[in-house]
């Protein structure tokens, strides 16, 4: 979750091998006649369907753009849409199917996704998917896991889940700590004094995102808020020397889940004191890539604990997922998961953007009193403003077209697109050096049954 009467669905788009081949009617603008729209017309497909179990052969040129990547983002640009939802499910299957991806990684608590990992492989009735992912924003995934236990039960190979986040993104710390201190009660008994006393503070401000804990957090007394920050360092201190200790008790496997655990906790408390800190009008810029950097290491955490010939689709939202830093009002507001990860893996991060030209979307207020600390307001989206990628998408494709392309050989210089959507309003980005590709579509709605 970035820190952000129903409309009909978009009519399906029409088979085309090749958006040249059908020029968009109606539409044509200034930004038509720019070379990045005329290279966009030139190279974009199009897909014949948001239908998750439908015939697959349209998404076939993804395959081509992603090449060997280990890691492929796939993002959206707001959290709660039904067809990007859609899209997700589509691809998950694409990928799993068609091109050998072995895990599905989501903005979802490192800590709590075990428990999911274990239940799409098999584990505790099909009903438990509901009590294990009760308290979670939903964001859409719950089918997308439910499509994996179904194909886990009869694939040759099993597809793993993973979580990348802090706990409750970034709402309580209490999904880390609590099998912190079981794994210390065999581990190292000697240091359960200090996970009890950062359990203690942080149950008193827990809430089931980082937009309901901040306000909680901000009305502890400092010496509180310092103290929990206190112990969890003393903690990732005591944890690290005494590594040969607790592996000789528990394991290797056991020792580092529970170090990376321990380190959510951290950062999640960081991210809080960060966002109280926001809403108060004050902070440091880039304070939030506490998180994103959090969530990059959980990847290659991922990465370094799976088979060598694993690949991972990262699901989470178009902002995590950049390759440049997210820039509002002139300056970063954090460095993005995306950019950590470009940096380690290079070309084997594929990064695909997910947006739309128009229809509504889902923005996300600010309201303590809520569940979630925020509420969701179905928002009509404005015509694309000129020099984003949505604008040249539109001038590009069919209408009513779901288009797809790859950016890596996109024309740069000032002819690029310098905005994308988040939400209803535009995060100022390079889009072809922050994403390596994008799916745009005409038209986008609320879930249905989003009650926040």
């Amino acid at each position: 979750m970035p820190s952000q009467p129903q409309p009909s669905q978009p009519q399906p788009a029409q088979p085309s091998p090749r958006s040249q081949h059908s020029q968009p009617s109606g539409r044509q603008s200034s930004a038509d006649r720019a070379p990045f729209t005329r290279w966009l017309r030139e190279n974009a497909t199009t897909l014949t369907t948001l239908d998750p179990d439908a015939p697959l052969d349209d998404l076939e040129p993804l395959r081509d753009l992603i090449g060997d990547a280990r890691v492929l983002g796939v993002g959206e640009s707001s959290h709660f849409i039904h067809e990007f939802a859609l899209v997700r499910r589509r691809l998950l299957r694409f990928l799993v199917e068609r091109c050998g991806f072995t895990v599905l990684a989501f903005e979802y608590g490192f800590s709590e996704a075990f428990a999911l990992d274990a239940w799409i492989r098999g584990a505790g009735p099909d009903g438990d998917l509901e009590r294990l992912t009760g308290a979670a924003l939903p964001m859409g995934l719950q089918e997308p896991l439910r499509s994996l236990r179904l194909h886990n039960r009869t694939a040759a190979r099993s597809v793993r889940f993973a979580g990348i986040d802090i706990p409750a993104a970034g709402g309580s710390l209490l999904p880390a700590l609590h099998p912190v201190a079981d794994h210390l009660r065999e581990a190292d008994p000697e240091a359960l004094p200090l996970v009890e006393t950062a359990i203690g503070i942080a149950g008193r401000f827990a809430g089931e995102s980082g937009a309901a804990a901040a306000p909680a957090w901000a009305r502890l007394d400092a010496t509180e808020q310092d103290a929990l920050t206190a112990a969890l360092a003393r903690l990732l201190v005591r944890f690290r020397a005494t590594e040969p200790l607790q592996v000789a008790r528990t394991g290797r496997y056991a020792y580092e889940v529970a170090l990376r655990r321990l380190e959510a906790a951290s950062h999640a408390d960081y991210t809080v004191r960060a966002m109280a800190a926001l809403f108060a009008g004050a902070g440091l810029t880039a304070d939030a890539s506490s998180r994103e950097i959090y969530m990059a290491g959980s990847v290659l955490w991922h990465l370094e604990h799976a088979e060598p010939d694993a690949r991972v689709v990262l699901m989470a939202h178009n902002a995590h997922l950049q390759k440049e830093p997210a820039v509002f009002d002139g300056y970063p507001t954090a460095l993005p998961m995306g950019q950590f990860l470009h940096r380690a893996l290079g070309d084997d991060y594929f990064t695909l953007g997910v947006s739309s030209i128009g229809g509504r979307t889902a923005e996300m207020r600010l309201e303590e009193s809520a569940r979630f600390g925020f509420t969701v307001d179905d928002t009509v989206l404005g015509a694309p403003e000129p020099g984003s990628i949505e604008a040249a998408f539109a001038g590009a494709v069919p209408a009513g077209a779901v288009g797809l392309a790859g950016l890596r050989s996109a024309p740069r210089g000032d002819a690029m697109p310098d905005r994308t959507r988040i939400q209803s309003a535009y995060v100022h980005t390079p889009v072809a050096d922050a994403f390596d590709g994008m799916l745009c579509l005409p038209s986008s709605r609320v879930a249905d049954g989003i009650d926040i």
